[in-house]
């Protein structure tokens, strides 16, 4: 007897091989690099670091990355330093926010400070370009960020200091030639209100006792100011917390998670 139809169609799909499915939550495994292809972009960290003080943390556990910047040494404006001084470029740090700014893949952006400041228009650039970043950041103050280096470090969503970190904090102050005329006095002036100005929108301390602290006499700063150390930040309201890279890096990630 022949066989009907629909038996027939039963057992050729009984006898088809049988298809696995791939689990949809199952990772595929990253291709492994060559050697050399890892030595290479070993040493493109390496250079980048060594000519700019930058470098980009790749997220783990499909976290976002995060983009490491270094104000160190003398910030520096239009003038070109010294070879023999260690400097901040401006025109590194501008371009390198915007990219930071309009890159998917980086999702906060972790500062450090140990500056003696330098010049007040670069300094200023820099921390107004920080603090309209949409990427979270955090700042983490080490040797010291004196002088135009208070706004960068408060530019930030949150700043730590630690506990052997400094902040000198002073009148703006000028080098060559300088006209000795009202004008220049009111000048002088208005620099000055556009930094406090900024670090008071951007800290909790108030803008009077800011001001005092710049014209303390007290203290050995070339003239006049006030030099703080660590947990002293925190007490006037300029730095939010004491602590190292662990717990910078740690609300780094946490204000990630939340954004």
């Amino acid at each position: 007897m022949s066989k009907s139809k629909s038996a027939e169609n039963k057992e050729e799909k009984n006898n088809k091989p049988e298809v696995k499915k791939q689990d949809k939550n199952s990772k595929k495994e990253a291709p492994q690099k060559d050697p050399q292809e890892k030595r290479d972009e070993e040493a493109h960290k390496d250079k980048r670091i060594e000519e700019t003080g930058q470098m980009t943390l790749e997220g783990k556990e499909g976290k976002k990355d995060v983009h490491l910047i270094t104000i160190i040494g003398e910030i520096e404006g239009h003038d070109i330093l010294g070879s023999t001084s260690k400097a901040t470029k401006y025109e590194h740090i501008l371009p390198q926010l915007a990219a930071i700014e309009d890159n998917e893949d980086i999702g906060g952006v972790l500062i450090l400070l140990n500056t003696m400041g330098g010049d007040v228009e670069a300094g200023l650039a820099i921390a107004e370009m920080i603090a309209s970043l949409s990427k979270p950041t955090v700042s983490l103050v080490l040797g010291g960020s004196h002088s135009i280096g208070v706004p960068i470090a408060v530019s930030t969503d949150y700043s730590f200091i630690v506990p052997t970190g400094t902040m000198v904090i002073h009148p703006v102050r000028m080098n060559g030639m300088v006209i000795g005329v009202p004008q220049t006095f009111d000048y002088f002036m208005q620099i000055q209100n556009r930094i406090t100005g900024f670090v008071c929108e951007h800290c909790n301390i108030e803008k009077e006792r800011l001001e005092e602290l710049m014209m303390e006499t007290k203290m050995l700063t070339k003239d006049v100011g006030s030099i703080l150390v660590g947990k002293e930040t925190v007490d006037e309201g300029i730095i939010n917390e004491v602590g190292g890279i662990k717990e910078a890096m740690a609300h780094l990630h946490d204000l990630m998670d939340d954004n």
